[in-house]
């Protein structure tokens, strides 16, 4: 199972938008999707989700967005809850509808797993709340450095 990649296209527009910071040229959605290689609507649906979590401001018409916080206060965990990566459940994994109840494993397999599953999804969502925006952007600009980008 994938995160859906709303996530990196997420953090990838965020990053497009705290990098033009300052620049006269707007960034429309026809921008942001030649960068990220997909569809403006799509880009379009996910700066509506990061608006709505509050992460971007949006100005209609002409375009342009802006963070509505600096990226030091912007962790990857607000991310991808924001883009709902792991949809309405709330639980990364998913378990498969019907285990026999007949079978010993498939009767026990939940009171196997579910506490195993549930704590990776935990160090994964408290790893996400350490990386901030920032830190992202200080590597982007290290790598455009190296790559003479």
């Amino acid at each position: 199972m994938q995160i859906p990649s709303r996530f990196t296209i997420a953090v990838h527009i965020l990053t497009l938008i705290a990098q033009n910071k300052g620049n006269e040229t707007k960034l429309t959605s026809d921008l942001m999707a030649s960068s990220v290689g997909v569809n403006p609507v799509i880009i379009r649906k996910t700066l509506s989700q990061l608006k709505k979590a509050d992460l971007i401001f949006v100005q209609r018409g002409s375009g342009g967005s802006t963070l509505a916080m600096a990226p030091e206060e912007i962790n990857l965990l607000q991310v991808y809850r924001a883009v709902d990566s792991i949809g309405p459940s709330g639980q990364l994994f998913s378990f498969h509808d019907n285990p026999n109840p007949a079978c010993p494993v498939g009767r026990n397999i939940h009171g196997i797993l579910d506490q195993s599953l549930e704590d990776v999804q935990m160090a994964m969502e408290k790893e996400l709340e350490k990386k901030t925006l920032a830190g992202i952007l200080k590597d982007a600009k290290a790598n455009w450095k190296e790559t003479g980008a």
